[in-house]
């Protein structure tokens, strides 16, 4: 993220307790009803196949490369997104005294070949504004001051993007790059874009750099708005129809924390735990109600929040958070971007100490968090998602035929007390290997804690905190009687792997 940061297992008859905002006491265990022959439906993975980071030239760091390969070894990713590939100090742009454009792909090739190199793909952000194309040199505030203005000549715009694109395609080859995501810009519609009317000079720039990518290789996938707050999707798709430029998929960002006023444009209550599906439910609406309702979402960015709050980012919270997303978004987008896979990271400066809110899921000194966790347990989920849909539960078949569940106890960030119990009750099976994420388990910011919270913590405190974060070994639980009992902390996840 990066916009304004400153500041029945398919279960017949489950009853669910309601999400309430806090770990309060519980008289009856949560039931949970296990029909494996329950009808299901396809359930990708949505969620893991595309992460954010923060801007090109840092791809170039060791620290950064080995993270990514952490997140690849755990997940589903297959592309990575940054901004600023255009950004001066990749070197990329220059004018010489008559005015002729002159490119340098040097740092280009360095960064996408890392990212290759990892066995990820580049989900290509089209940014920011080159000093010497800029119609302003006023910065964004951002610690590495990216420039959002409007380009002098946008059909100098154009020719960089074209001259960019056909030089991947020489690179890697079409058939690669085919398989790669251009997306023009980053946040048009807040202050990563200084055009007047933002929403018009917007459209020209990415008229500019559609047929620009489209000119190389028809073949080439390009879309926007990138927006945030969930905005602009159906007039980006009427635009788009209307003169007749390229689109081949839509993006667009949405956090926890946003408003109502801005994502939903009233002054309806929604928390954080629903605004993000809320969005996603909306634009999803919007697709299908427009000339494209065909058009592939994806949501290029989003997180629980966009300010830094390690109760949020750097706690055992985000397992349950994340899980109750996926629950609520599956089946009204195509992908999700996790932001981001990494503190490597420094839109607000140098990091200072390793749990500060940071949208990673890697702290810095390469210590996993609980988010990091999350997302290696629910990786394990299958491919089929079983009825009925629950509010504390995932269930799934993967094509072995094994169920796999996740179940939470979702609680406010801040919240404590008593553990939620829950009864699984199964048809067939005989045991189960269980694995939980909870502030006390896989939770590396706890051991920070007890560490006394050192901003700089030495090379022996960062390889205990690698250890406290690493995610806990699955332990095997008897199903008696056809009943698995769990008892769940809150901010708890666990996945539920069933042996028959």
């Amino acid at each position: 993220m990066d916009r304004r940061n400153f500041l029945h297992l398919g279960i017949a008859g489950a009853v669910l307790a309601l999400h309430s905002g806090n770990a309060s006491a519980q008289s009856e265990p949560t039931v949970i009803r296990v029909d494996a022959s329950a009808p299901s439906r396809p359930f990708p993975h949505f969620w893991e196949q595309v992460f954010g980071s923060g801007r090109a030239n840092i791809t170039l760091r060791e620290s950064w490369r080995k993270d990514l390969r952490a997140v690849k070894g755990v997940t589903d990713l297959r592309h990575v997104r940054f901004h600023g590939i255009f950004d001066d100090q990749n070197g990329v742009y220059r004018e010489d005294k008559d005015g002729k454009s002159i490119y340098n792909w040097s740092y280009v090739d360095q960064i996408y070949d890392g990212v290759l190199d990892q066995g990820a793909r580049p989900f290509i952000e089209l940014s920011f504004m080159p000093s010497d194309l800029a119609s302003s040199q006023k910065p964004h505030p951002f610690w590495y001051k990216p420039l959002p203005n409007p380009p002098k000549s946008y059909e100098k715009w154009g020719n960089l993007v074209g001259a960019f694109t056909r030089h991947l395609v020489e690179r890697y080859g079409a058939e690669e790059v085919r398989q790669w995501y251009f997306e023009v810009w980053n946040e048009p519609n807040i202050d990563f874009w200084s055009g007047t009317p933002a929403q018009s000079t917007y459209f020209e720039l990415y008229d500019a750099a559609a047929r620009a990518v489209k000119a190389v290789d028809g073949r080439l996938r390009v879309g926007g708005p990138a927006t945030a707050q969930a905005a602009w999707t159906g007039d980006f798709i009427r635009h788009c129809v209307e003169k007749d430029v390229p689109v081949d998929f839509v993006t667009t960002h949405v956090y926890g924390n946003d408003s109502s006023r801005d994502v939903l444009h009233n002054d309806e209550r929604v928390p954080p735990w629903q605004m993000v599906a809320r969005a996603v439910k909306k634009v999803h609406d919007e697709v299908k109600a427009s000339p494209r309702p065909d058009l592939p979402i994806i949501w290029s960015e989003y997180n629980a929040t966009y300010t830094n709050q390690p109760e949020i980012t750097d706690s055992a919270f985000l397992g349950s958070w994340l899980a109750n997303n996926i629950r609520q978004c599956d089946g009204l987008t195509t992908i999700m971007a996790y932001w981001c896979f990494s503190d490597v990271f420094e839109e607000q400066g140098v990091v200072k100490k390793p749990f500060y809110g940071g949208y990673g899921m890697i702290a810095a000194g390469g210590i996993p968090k609980p988010a990091f966790n999350a997302f290696a347990l629910l990786h394990r989920l299958g491919d089929q998602r079983l009825s009925p849909e629950l509010n504390d539960a995932l269930v799934t078949r993967r094509n072995d035929g094994k169920l796999v569940v996740a179940v939470w106890n979702y609680a406010e960030p801040t919240a404590t007390g008593p553990p939620r119990d829950f009864e699984l009750r199964f048809s067939a099976g005989t045991s189960a290997e269980v694995t939980i994420l909870d502030d006390q388990h896989g939770s590396a910011i706890t051991e920070w804690r007890k560490m006394g919270q050192p901003d700089f913590p030495s090379r022996d405190q960062q390889r205990a905190l690698r250890e406290a974060g690493k995610l806990p070994a699955s332990r095997r639980m008897p199903i008696e009687n056809g009943v698995l009992r769990l008892n769940l902390s809150p901010h708890a996840l666990a996945l539920v792997e069933i042996t028959p």
